[in-house]
């Protein structure tokens, strides 16, 4: 469905407006305009009226005066027909002018018929008053002009017609006002309903202004405060289909980037902190391997010595004397964990020095290929190798600066470590590519796994979980240090006790600027996987 852009919702809104204020404003001026043709008509048909009855006024003239005399007769009916025809102020002047104008209700249809009656009749009766004065002078004065039949007769036809006349304008001035009333009417209707559609649109309008705008802005601001605050994890959700919602669409992806960020940032200051604190006890250590080692070392040489030469006297004398076998047995045995206890403190001494030199060490460039494989090989022989199988996979004869035996160190703590772990029938699979500039070794076993508080705590010196109980927790502590020594990292993954174990080692390559492949690996055929099952020496490739 296509969005509605909030600039359509609003020029919607302001058409409906504008419609409304103009259907408003139609209505007012329709009913002012009406109401001033209305006024306008009944001024000019009051005075058409006025002049009608001047001239009912000087036609009722006719009777006054001497009835045998026929200049009266005569100058009423001039004067008649002066204000019925006489120009600029005549009525048929003025009819005709309202006429043109609009200002008549029946556009002068009464006045066109009665006007030329009205004529016609002042003309009959002038003619009758002539007639009339002519038998006069010829000595008939038997009749008077005045009451004169015919005279009369033509009399009473003008002035009924001039009353008509008059009684015509009095139908146009009610007309008038009947038609200037039912406008009013109509423009009060459409006012009235004008604002009922505004009052009803206005609300309509707040509604949806309140969904469209409103109601998006409020949670918009909610969500901003939620950020504020520190809650990531509530999305806006907004469906008004227009910018409103494609900006919290952006908001909530910028969130979910902040958030993200502020997860590594606290990964990150988290793993400092750590390394901070492996550091301190890496120099703690240090110093104390500097000051116990070599005190160690010579009584455990002395111890391991005497326990040696006890061992040959012992045997001179035993072999000699008339002691029980048992007894012999437990000597001999006794002196012989007196030895493996002074060796395995003398490796743990051993071990402590190689710490304690934390001095810049030689790297050159060396095939990790073969470095791993070589591990592999004295691998096979350790008793934890036994009824597992350990699978490698190289995509490419990769060649980075390292020290080689620090990172033989390292592989060979990380796949012993493997070892421990598994049952009989345990997998180890190494493989070994590069990503982002850097060689990376990952270690996937399918041994015991590790819990959350392990993993926190899984290079920190001296800590061990090993399955078989031994260990002094130095070993992933020192190719923690190794690794970092290179430049590189070293972390640990697990889903829980009983899933396995993933280790991911990475070290720089020091690729020139433009090349994007390892050192050493162009041109190169890619190696095939190695597969060793332990015990035997069967090995595929």
């Amino acid at each position: 469905m296509a969005r509605r852009r909030l600039r359509h919702k609003l020029m919607l809104g302001l058409v409906l407006v504008a419609g409304s204020i103009g259907l408003l404003a139609s209505g007012t001026a329709y009913g002012l305009y009406t109401y001033y043709i209305s006024v306008k008509t009944i001024d000019r048909k009051v005075n058409e009226l006025g002049i009608v009855t001047q001239m009912i006024g000087a036609l009722n003239t006719f009777d006054q005066g001497d009835p045998d005399k026929a200049d009266g007769c005569l100058l009423a009916i001039g004067s008649t027909q002066g204000f019925l025809n006489g120009t600029p102020h005549g009525f048929d002047f003025a009819n005709k002018k309202n006429v043109q104008a609009g200002y008549d209700p029946d556009d002068g249809a009464q006045e066109a018929f009665l006007v030329p009656e009205l004529n016609k009749n002042l003309d009959a009766l002038q003619k009758e008053v002539n007639d009339a004065t002519k038998s006069s002078y010829n000595g008939d004065k038997s009749l008077k002009i005045r009451e004169n039949p015919r005279v009369r007769a033509e009399y009473e036809n003008a002035r009924r017609t001039a009353e008509n006349l008059r009684h015509a304008l009095l139908d146009d001035i009610q007309k008038s006002g009947q038609e200037s009333f039912a406008a009013i009417r109509r423009a009060v209707w459409i006012v009235g309903f004008a604002m009922v559609w505004a009052l009803a649109l206005v609300a309509t309008m707040l509604y949806y202004f309140r969904v469209w705008m409103f109601a998006p802005i409020r949670e918009l601001q909610a969500g901003v405060q939620r950020v504020h605050h520190g809650t990531f994890d509530q999305p806006l959700v907004l469906n008004s289909g227009d910018e409103l919602q494609e900006l919290a669409d952006e908001f909530n992806a910028m969130v979910a980037r902040l958030h993200a960020v502020y997860a590594d940032l606290a990964r990150q200051v988290n793993e400092r902190s750590r390394q901070l604190v492996r550091s301190e006890r890496m120099v703690s250590v240090g110093f104390l391997a500097a000051g116990v080692a070599h005190e160690i070392n010579n009584p455990l040489a002395s111890i391991l010595f005497c326990s040696e030469a006890l061992e040959r006297r012992l045997q001179d004398v035993l072999a000699s004397s008339t002691a029980p076998p048992a007894e012999t047995e437990v000597l001999t045995r006794y002196l012989k964990m007196v030895q493996q206890e002074a060796l395995r403190c003398k490796d743990i001494t051993q071990k402590l020095l190689d710490f304690s030199r934390t001095g810049e060490r030689t790297k050159d460039p060396a095939d990790l290929t073969g470095l791993i494989r070589g591990v592999l090989e004295v691998a096979r022989h350790l008793p934890s190798s036994r009824g597992k199988e350990v699978i490698f996979e190289p995509t490419g004869y990769i060649v980075a600066p390292v020290n080689a035996q620090d990172l033989k160190s390292v592989i060979l703590n990380l796949v012993v470590n493997a070892l421990d772990s598994m049952e009989d029938g345990g997998q180890l699979g190494i493989t070994l590519g590069t990503a982002g500039g850097y060689a990376e070794l990952v270690f996937v076993d399918t041994g015991c796994g590790m819990a959350p508080d392990v993993l926190q705590n899984i290079f920190e010196p001296f800590f061990t979980k090993s399955r078989t109980g031994k260990g002094t927790g130095l070993g992933l502590f020192i190719s923690h240090q190794i690794v970092d020594q290179h430049g590189g990292t070293i972390t640990a993954a697990s889903a829980g006790p009983g899933t396995g174990s993933t280790f991911t080692v990475r070290i720089p390559l020091q690729i020139a600027p433009g090349v994007t492949d390892a050192p050493g690996t162009e041109g190169e055929p890619e190696p095939a996987p190695t597969v060793l099952t332990f015990p035997g020496s069967r090995t595929a490739a």
